[in-house]
């Protein structure tokens, strides 16, 4: 064999390698959005990666209002958001967005009290103030009210700490301040970024989380799951019954139950403020964003992968403090997921 014929046996040789290579390569589906279920999406996706090997899922958790940008833009194949896409953020997804509800979670009230171990009451009304700035200290009359049986700080002052980014967290908990107090509905609103009246701004759900613990005196709104894997604590928050209710699990699947009825087709729904008796005021549905229509092969992928997410993954919630969802509200997302087209053919197939 001539000297030229071996050296294109070897180019031929490592193209088939590079061939097998490429072929052997998981397909990668990206998305970014909502800080508040990363810790369940982060355990999804990990999980997912040995159910189908020929995909892997990237997940930059950068906030809901980033994950919506980013999906309107079409930089990413699904985005993630706690608060639902407005109707002009609809208008502007080419082709139809679906809202898959994932599961539920709960705002956490957390706060840095030097000497203060007890658990801390909140009612509405206090709540809103602090964050407007006109509750200024720990020891105000309004809050040793809601707290008689223990020992507050004499003089701590109060610092405020907020999302600096476009959050879904910041969303649903304006969403209940604007709910329950007037005032707050008035001067600031609601949304996944507002004008905040005082305090200190930090980014996703460990900036808030980071500023709390490092500053004497703090109160901030952070995920339920991050308050519990950093050991803070949490306020019980007064509810429509007029019971101090702390965030559970529980707790925010019985916020849920009562919206079951109310549920409108897209499911864009707010369960914040929700009625009902054992319910935490703050809770809230957590979605994907995903296209109507979508190419294959992600296409396909993204379905098997959704309908997981409503079977075994439901699985994975409680562990990580998220309410999983309803199981009579399961098998509607289940039909939701069946409308979504790859390929222009309706992708049909069964829960794994």
């Amino acid at each position: 064999m001539s000297t030229i014929s071996r050296v294109w046996q070897l180019v031929g040789a490592l193209l088939i390698l590079a061939g097998s290579a490429a072929a052997e390569s998981p397909l990668l589906i990206n998305g970014a959005g909502a800080t508040f279920p990363y810790p369940l999406y982060a355990k999804w996706f990990s999980v997912y990666r040995e159910v189908d090997k020929s995909v892997e899922i990237n997940y930059q958790s950068i906030g809901s209002g980033g994950g919506i940008r980013q999906f309107l833009a079409g930089t990413t194949d699904f985005g993630a958001s706690d608060a639902p896409m407005s109707d002009e953020e609809m208008a502007q997804a080419k082709g139809g967005t679906f809202h898959i509800p994932t599961v539920l979670g709960a705002v956490a009230i957390t706060y840095n009290i030097p000497g203060f171990k007890e658990s801390l009451n909140l009612n509405q009304e206090v709540l809103a103030k602090i964050f407007l700035g006109e509750i200024k200290k720990w020891d105000d009359e309004a809050i040793v009210k809601l707290n008689p049986k223990v020992q507050l700080p004499k003089n701590q002052y109060i610092v405020v700490c907020y999302r600096s980014d476009g959050s879904g967290t910041t969303s649903v908990f304006t969403d209940y301040l604007a709910k329950v107090s007037p005032e707050w509905k008035q001067k600031v609103g609601a949304g996944k970024s507002v004008k905040w009246p005082t305090g200190l701004g930090g980014k996703g759900n460990e900036g808030v989380t980071g500023l709390v613990k490092q500053n004497p005196g703090a109160i901030g709104y952070v995920e339920m799951t991050f308050a519990s894997t950093n050991k803070l604590p949490m306020a019980a928050l007064k509810n429509q019954q007029g019971e101090f209710v702390a965030p559970t699990v529980s707790a925010v699947s019985l916020a849920a139950a009562g919206a079951l009825g109310k549920m409108p087709a897209d499911y864009r729904v707010s369960i914040t403020d929700a009625e009902g008796k054992g319910v935490y005021p703050i809770s809230a549905f957590t979605y994907l964003l995903v296209n109507q229509q979508m190419a294959n092969p992600k296409g396909e992928k993204i379905v098997k992968f959704l309908k997981w997410s409503m079977a075994d993954g439901q699985s994975f919630a409680a562990q990580l403090n998220y309410a999983p969802l309803p199981k009579a509200l399961v098998s509607k997302v289940v039909s939701t997921i069946d409308k979504i087209k790859t390929a222009g053919a309706p992708a049909q197939g069964k829960m794994n």
